[in-house]
Formats: structure tokens, C-alpha cells, sequence
């Protein structure tokens, strides 16, 4: 489907006009449609722990009750039965990064395992005050000044707006 046509089909689910939305991966990032309130996710076992984290993400963000269903096939491996069992057990986007990261390891990242942009800095996550008091802070930042309007956050805006830019680029 041409870019165009996703999202004229985005528009109409997001004004209510359909009801029902079956799509790629490609609702992983960037759709807020607040009245969502269902998804269903066929081969489930084939995400990773933060795109399913993601996905699950899209629902919900109204008033209104939401759900999501993992649906996966009766053979999976014990890494997806573990992926998916946590998905079940928790919403908190930091315990399941560590979850995933006792599952899957750190990765090789200057490897061909996997790869990240040259600048990465690395934090050792077994440092779980550091993580914490991240935690707090972002909770705190998010709370207080959800736009980074604040000019104490000018620099953090700056590089949010990067980000997405590049996952925009990326995405088209």
C-alpha cells in the first residue's frame, strides 16, 4: 500500500469511520488513536519483548478499557514462552527492558550480533540505583512538563526531536 493510501486508511480508523484496522508492524511507533481499544497480535512469539511492549502501547490510551491479545502458535520456544509470560505479568516498560535484557543478554555491539549508532553510550544495567533514580527523574519530566516546554529541558527536546526525525526518515 502506497504511503498515501496508509494514511488515508489511518485517517478514517483515527475519525472513527472504520472500525476495525488490520495492518503491519508498522503500527509499532506513531499511531495514537485514543479510541482503540483492541488489538490482537497474530505469531506473537515471533516479537521481541519491547515491540510487542510497543505494540500494546497503541490501545488503551483513552477513556475507555482496553485489551490485548497475544496470539501465538502451540510451538513455541522457551525464550517466547518467557517473552510472552512476562508481557503478561507486568506494563512497566523498565522491568521488562530487564527482563529482555536477562533473556536475550546485552548483544554484541560492535559486532555483527547486533548493531547501534557508534556514539552509544552504555550504562552497566546491574547498577539498579542508577537505573532507579533515571526512572524517577524521567517519570518526574514526564510528569511535570510532558512537551519539554521548560527551558531546563531545551537540550533533552533538542534530542527527542532528533530521534524522531531519524525513526521518521527510517520508517519512510
Amino acid at each position: 500500500m502506497h504511503s498515501r493510501e496508509k494514511d488515508r486508511v489511518l485517517r478514517q480508523f483515527s475519525d472513527g469511520d472504520l472500525d476495525v484496522l488490520v495492518t503491519t508492524a508498522v503500527v509499532e511507533v506513531g499511531i495514537d488513536v485514543p479510541n482503540a481499544t483492541i488489538m490482537l497480535i497474530e505469531g506473537a512469539e515471533r516479537f521481541g519483548l519491547a515491540q510487542l511492549h510497543q505494540f500494546r502501547g497503541r490501545v488503551g490510551r483513552g477513556e475507555h478499557r482496553s485489551y490485548c491479545f497475544l496470539l501465538s502458535s502451540d510451538t513455541q520456544s522457551v525464550a517466547a514462552k518467557e517473552r510472552l509470560s512476562a508481557l503478561e505479568h507486568t506494563n512497566d516498560g523498565f522491568e521488562l527492558a530487564e527482563i529482555d535484557l536477562q533473556l536475550r543478554g546485552p548483544g554484541d555491539f560492535f559486532g555483527t550480533r547486533q548493531s547501534g549508532l557508534p556514539s552509544l553510550r552504555m550504562a552497566q544495567f546491574s547498577d539498579r540505583a542508577l537505573l532507579e533514580s533515571a526512572r524517577e527523574l524521567a517519570t518526574r519530566i514526564a510528569s511535570e512538563d510532558p512537551k519539554l516546554e521548560a527551558p531546563e529541558h531545551s537540550a533533552l527536546a533538542a534530542q527527542v526531536a532528533r530521534f524522531v526525525e531519524r525513526a521518521a526518515a527510517v520508517a519512510d
